[in-house]
């Protein structure tokens, strides 16, 4: 049964073989080098899969692994018993199967999110009552192969395993529907087919329903779970029918409700069960059990033929029968070879639509970016038609766990090459401000979730408009309603800003003094910066200086008199600061790994040093919108440079989180993008790879994904602008086309030399750029005219890793304080 899998790696051995044969050859099949299994085994809780652990107050890091479209909302994966199984998935084979659900969120942190209606199949019982129900009763291995590794495997749209019971599952999925396939060891007489409805990844469920049709062994039922990170719960609704593959399934021959690790036989609805659980008599031995489902027994293959049950899972937020119309609409026919194609075919899409050059270049970094480029299309997931909230004709996405993470690099890829999706998700955004009042900020399965940063929906909105609000009209994005919403973010105070909005009233009377945190404040910052780009877009002037004036309000929370032990010559930093002006003191090194009190940075109520899973050093190279700014408040240029290099010297640098990703380049704004280059290389030479070790944490919703990405590129974004910052690809040509501008541009590097191992020194540093056959105004930033036209850009690269910006007076990287966004 292996025959598939290596069929797949073939393709993926001639895709690369096609590509490297010349540099104009489309890679036709990107998919292919795609590694789902990348941070697996380590706490990046990805789907599938998960990467090293990364734990801040209780956050660990998760990904997912199984099978899923771009921005699908069903995610079929594989679940274990892992204790870092935030996505179901653990590449580590000592862990054990305990089902294959339909929704997973992708490296996340919280609570274990999702992971609802597991599906199971049983080879053998000794009878149906004793079939093993109990979700720890009936759990097994997988098989491993020779290399220790579990008997897995993924590609984009498609999952396999093979477990230690005989049994083979493969899943697929559309945007609301999974299809598994359950193939059966030979000589299996009573297959049976186990449907779980209440044990989540929290086993948080209550107000369970389900019926089950004893003529087909349909299934039909939904319950109420746990939110992930935050206060809320979401009721999802599911439903199940099977057919057999290459013979007529049938009636079930037995078929029942099992509660716990008791089948019911003949039990057609769980009102007919004794079930439910109460916090009053969780120790009483009188106490009800709350695991429940339901259990089949089909007939086998005739004539000894090898038994393969489809399984087709409907999923709603809605109610069941909307689950089953979703199901029956997407996959009429199960088709699972049809299925999986199609999913391949959309990955293929939009992943081709970033083309590099592999010649002279490592296939594990071919690999790397695609695979990294791959899973910044999972999530946000694409809910629309399922939000129970209210009714609108609007796109709904969810799964935006949560926007601290994934505003400062995600969205901005999405607008060099997917801006149709982008579009769907500012109006879905704008949608939900129109309802609730304030734009999302963290949100999975339609419940709040806490905020993390600020209402970092704004740079969000921002970004999508600075750069296509001349599209917007076509994209269906109304402009009003767009700066209205961000508005509504700026002045009106939420009755609860730890779910949404802005502590408001503070911040504008106190100019980012006595926020709940000094790094909410250095995010409002950079929010009403982008809400000054739209303002001044849109011609509101008086808007614009406005929001630009508020968004110095960082400089108001540093103070001057501040040192690190063991940091000559590093003075001054973000701290918290009263209503009355005067300072409170959180020690620079808290929440680093250098904390002496090892001290959590967290959510929680005893935590009240003014930062949020960073530093007070982290946060203090934070201001992305004016570090001309920054640069003059820690003493100039020479200082500034010295501060970034014992930042990274001395380990204060975190490649785990969001709040260190633009630091290893802003040298550029101090005029030496070469320790840029070297400083990214070396990030992405030490942090990641393509092993199931391969991410140093928690992937945040494709945020680490797609932070990688664009240092492969060559790119650094800040959103809400029209610059990208810019090094060298890690390709001797890197193309991007813009569906929505119908552009494609090009970056070539013209004497590309290779990449050093260890991103330290190399023929990787920008000597000089020519655009369009004319020498560029920088060696340091693109402007996104570049990308409109469709432009060639050339890159001379060189050893010299003292290259500087370039001679113009606009050379520089621009800034708000110097006039630079004016």
């Amino acid at each position: 049964m292996r025959q598939h899998q290596n069929l797949s790696l073939l393709s993926g051995l001639i895709g690369l073989v096609l590509a490297q044969s010349s540099s104009t050859t489309n890679i036709t099949d990107p998919a292919s080098f795609v590694l789902p299994f990348i941070g697996t085994t380590n706490g990046g809780h990805v789907f599938p899969g998960k990467a090293a652990p990364r734990i801040l107050g209780g956050i660990q890091a998760k990904l997912h692994t199984g099978a899923t479209i771009p921005h699908g909302m069903v995610k079929a994966g594989m679940d274990t018993d892992s204790p870092g199984n935030h996505a179901g998935y653990d590449g580590d084979a000592q862990f054990n199967v305990t089902g294959f659900s339909q929704l997973h969120d992708d490296g996340t942190g919280g609570s274990v999110p999702l992971s609802n209606f597991k599906i199971w199949a049983f080879p053998q019982c000794g009878s149906f009552e004793t079939c093993p129900t109990d979700i720890n009763a009936r759990k097994v291995l997988r098989k491993v192969l020779p290399n220790g590794s579990p008997d897995d495997f993924a590609s984009p749209g498609y999952f396999s395993t093979n477990l230690t019971n005989s049994i083979r599952v493969e899943l697929t999925a559309t945007r609301r529907t999974a299809l598994h396939r359950y193939t059966f060891p030979a000589g299996t007489t009573n297959p049976r087919m186990l449907f779980d409805l209440t044990n989540d990844g929290q086993h948080s469920s209550t107000d369970p329903i389900l019926t089950l049709d004893p003529d087909t062994g349909k299934l039909e039922g939904g319950a109420s779970f746990a939110a992930s990170f935050g206060p809320g719960r979401y009721r999802a609704f599911t439903c199940v029918t099977f057919k057999g593959e290459g013979y007529n399934l049938g009636k079930p021959t037995e078929y029942g409700i099992w509660l716990g690790n008791t089948p019911v036989r003949g039990m057609t609805n769980i009102q007919q069960q004794y079930y439910g659980a109460s916090s009053l008599f969780l120790a009483s031995p009188y106490r009800f059990v709350t695991e429940l489902g339901g259990l089949l027994t089909f007939p086998p293959a005739p004539n000894g033929r090898t038994t393969s049950i489809f399984a087709r899972v409907g999923v709603s937020f809605i109610s069941s029968a909307q689950a089953c119309a979703n199901a029956e609409e997407e996959i009429p026919d199960f088709d699972f070879d049809g299925v999986h194609k199609s999913a391949r075919a959309q990955w293929n899409d939009v992943l081709g639509r970033i083309q590099v050059d592999p010649t002279g270049v490592e296939t594990e970094t071919v690999q790397l970016f695609y695979s990294s480029l791959y899973r910044t299309h999972i999530v946000p997931a694409d809910y629309t038609g399922e939000n129970p909230k209210w009714t609108s004709k609007e796109p709904y996405y969810d799964s935006l766990y949560c926007n601290w993470d994934t505003y400062r690099t995600l969205y901005p890829l999405m607008s060099l090459h997917d801006p149709e999706t982008f579009a769907r998700v500012v109006r879905g955004m704008v949608d939900i401000q129109k309802h609730e009042g304030w734009l999302p900020e963290c949100r999975g399965a339609t419940a709040m979730h806490f905020i993390q940063g600020g209402s970092n929906a704004d740079p969000i909105l921002g970004e999508f408009y600075v750069k296509f609000h001349k599209f917007a009209k076509a994209l269906d994005v109304d402009a009003e309603d767009l700066y209205n919403a961000l508005l509504a973010d700026a002045e009106n105070e939420s009755p609860n800003w730890n779910l949404q909005g802005r502590q408001a009233n503070a911040w504008k009377k106190f100019s980012g003094a006595n926020t709940k945190q000094v790094s909410r404040t250095l995010e409002h910052a950079f929010n009403d910066f982008s809400i000054s780009q739209v303002a001044r877009v849109l011609g509101k002037t008086d808007d614009a200086r406005k929001y630009a004036q508020r968004a110095g309000n960082f400089a108001n929370v540093w103070n001057p008199n501040i040192t690190v032990p063991d940091g000559p010559g590093v003075m001054g930093m973000f701290q918290p600061r009263f209503a009355d002006g005067t300072f409170n003191f959180t020690d620079p090194r808290h929440c680093s790994v250098h904390d002496p009190a090892k001290a959590t940075c967290f959510l929680n109520a005893a935590r009240r040093d003014g930062f949020y899973e960073s530093s007070p050093i982290v946060y203090s190279q934070y201001a992305p919108h004016d570090t001309a700014r920054l640069m003059e408040l820690q003493g100039g240029l020479e200082k500034f440079v010295s501060r970034l290099d014992f930042i990274f010297d001395q380990d204060y640098f975190d490649s785990t989180n969001e709040p260190s990703q633009q630091m290893p380049f802003m040298y550029h704004y101090a005029n030496r993008p070469g320790l840029s280059t070297q400083r990214s290389r070396q990030t992405i030479a030490q942090f990641f790879n393509t092993s199931v070790n391969g991410l140093p944490g928690n992937d945040d919703s494709g945020a680490m994904a797609s932070y990688v990405a664009f240092y492969l590129a060559g790119l650094y974004p800040l959103p809400a602008t029209n610059q990208l910052l810019l090094s060298s690809p890690y390709f001797p040509e890197i193309s991007f086309f813009n569906p929505v501008l119908k552009t494609t541009t090009k970056i070539v590097s013209k004497n590309f030399a290779g990449n050093p191992p260890d991103g330290t020194g190399g023929q990787v540093f920008v000597q000089s750029v020519v655009v369009d056959g004319k020498p560029y105004k920088s060696n340091c930033f693109l402007e996104w005219d570049v990308f409109t036209a469709g432009s060639l850009v050339e890159l001379t690269l060189t050893t010299d890793i003292g290259v500087t910006c370039g001679n113009s007076t606009d050379a520089l990287p621009p800034s708000l304080s110097t006039g630079g966004y004016d």
